[in-house]
């Protein structure tokens, strides 16, 4: 019986903060490829720069996510790189951020990218250790 079933609200490792933490992950990922489409539409010095950018940096930065950090990639390197990958674009959706001078808000998309990460990664490993 779990302590849902019981009518006691979950605790901060129970399924629900789990959840919770891996929607907040996926938006934290759509925001990353948002900011990088943003960069590269307001980069470029031409209007071929600006496209090529706008829709390179994130269709790059999805295809090198899709096949490293991904729940179903392609290719599953050890933790070490999955969260060097997850750092790199993460960190280039951070970066993109700063880039069109909003340092303010790139400051606090960093602290999410950071802790959001960090939880995802300490809630999985109890998962796979209560297993």
């Amino acid at each position: 019986m779990t302590s849902e079933d019981r009518g006691t609200p979950a605790t901060p490792t129970g399924p629900a903060w789990f959840m919770a933490n891996e929607v907040v992950a996926f938006v934290v990922e759509l925001a990353a490829l948002a900011a990088l489409a943003w960069w590269g539409f307001a980069t470029g010095d031409s209007v071929a720069a600006r496209l090529l950018l706008g829709i390179g940096a994130p269709v790059v930065a999805a295809v090198v996510w899709g096949m490293f950090a991904a729940p179903r990639a392609r290719f599953r390197p050890p933790l070490v790189g999955v969260l060097l990958v997850k750092a790199v674009v993460l960190g280039c959706g951070v970066y993109a951020v700063h880039a069109v001078g909003h340092s303010g808000a790139a400051v606090f998309f960093g602290v999410v990218v950071v802790v959001n990460t960090g939880l995802a990664e300490t809630f999985r490993r109890r998962a796979v250790s209560a297993a």
